[in-house]
């Protein structure tokens, strides 16, 4: 069986260096924002080219704390992709703020730029652009549009650990960006993680008070804060990580040469283009049987995902929030499938998955 992911797998060369790490951390007997967030925030600050990033729970809150500071009028419209995963839609919501989506280029699978205009509204407060599956948006155009318009610009950088776009790293384009650490993620914890990062030292501070009840100066509260903070475990495990994460990437990145090489030109394959330097969080293709390849795959050894079944506009949650129809995102959602590209596959599992697929 080659499964989708196998996380000790994935995880597997790094196991000495966890333990070790996990053993320093139990001994120093300091537990929560210690020296292991603090390294791990410089680090990863440096490799992205930000000057401050600040670890929080989770990729979620880090969405959440980027729209907070901002403090936008309750009821302001943010513009976002109507394909993105719901956890960018749901950061707006939580916010008390508008989610106005725009459909994605169907080459891409990133919002479209040149329709993100037709979108801007009196009430437009910002752009949340999402560069999926690891890769980054077409960000010249969507620039213009903000600085047109004097929109802020908020990167979600869940999926895009090390990609970039004309060379300049995600999470460089704009106002502020958010990360997840999730543990499928290029850059993955053994555990919820995120990070915030921005050049605003103003903006910096804010988000340290947020993650840490409100909190500056210990029982002392400035703001309405959360308890939502990187722990010193998952942050140890991140900075060894990151060391290998260009390593990472490129292990996915040679997987992904592989499909888009030996697929059958019957799969629609990823859109590759020099501007763009994939990392391949996700490699996915589409099919229109696809409910049929699937079950196909896993029926001969193959297990495969689906990122994502159900568009955010037909989730039940977002009923009577999501205004508008969303085709091109339904044609996504209803034909995707994503196939195994992970650090812990082989060569020869992805030519497994290929030979099978080619039957088909």
């Amino acid at each position: 069986m080659i499964e989708y992911e196998n996380l000790y797998k994935t995880n597997e060369t790094f196991l000495k260096d966890f333990s070790d790490s996990f053993q320093k951390t139990i001994n120093s007997g300091w537990f929560i924002l210690g020296k292991n967030v603090e390294n791990f925030e410089k680090e990863f600050a440096s490799y992205i080219g930000n000057k401050y990033c600040i670890g929080v729970a989770s990729g979620l809150d880090a969405l959440i704390f980027s729209l907070k500071v901002f403090d936008f009028e309750k009821g302001s419209e943010i513009i976002v992709p109507s394909n993105t995963y719901i956890a960018t839609i749901l950061s707006i919501i939580h916010c008390g703020l508008k989610p106005v989506l725009v459909e994605p280029d169907i080459r891409t699978y990133n919002i479209d730029p040149f329709k993100i205009e037709e979108a801007i509204r009196p009430k437009t407060k910002a752009v949340m652009i999402v560069h999926l599956y690891g890769r980054c948006c077409e960000m010249d155009p969507i620039i213009s549009i903000c600085k047109k318009y004097n929109l802020k610009l908020i990167e979600d950088c869940a999926q895009s650990h090390g990609a970039k776009y004309k060379n300049k790293m995600s999470g460089t384009f704009s106002d502020v960006n958010a990360f997840s650490f999730y543990p499928t993620k290029n850059l993955g914890a053994l555990g919820d993680a995120g990070s915030v990062n921005t050049d605003d030292e103003n903006f910096s501070a804010a988000v340290k008070s947020l993650r840490n009840y409100g909190s500056e100066k210990k029982y002392y509260n400035d703001r309405i804060g959360y308890n939502s903070r990187l722990d010193e475990v998952q942050a140890g495990f991140l900075s060894i990580k990151l060391k290998r994460l260009d390593e990472i990437n490129s292990h996915k990145r040679k997987l992904a040469g592989i499909y888009l090489k030996e697929l059958k030109n019957d799969f629609i394959k990823p859109f590759v283009h020099p501007d763009f330097f994939d990392v391949w969080h996700i490699f996915n293709i589409r099919h229109p049987r696809r409910d049929e390849l699937k079950g196909y795959l896993l029926k001969n050894g193959i297990k495969t995902e689906i990122h994502y079944p159900v568009p955010p506009h037909k989730q039940k949650a977002l009923q009577g929030i999501i205004e508008g129809e969303f085709p091109v995102s339904e044609e996504i959602h209803k034909t995707t499938l994503s196939l195994p590209i992970s650090y812990g596959h082989t060569e020869d599992d992805i030519y497994k998955v290929i030979e099978m697929m080619n039957k088909f």
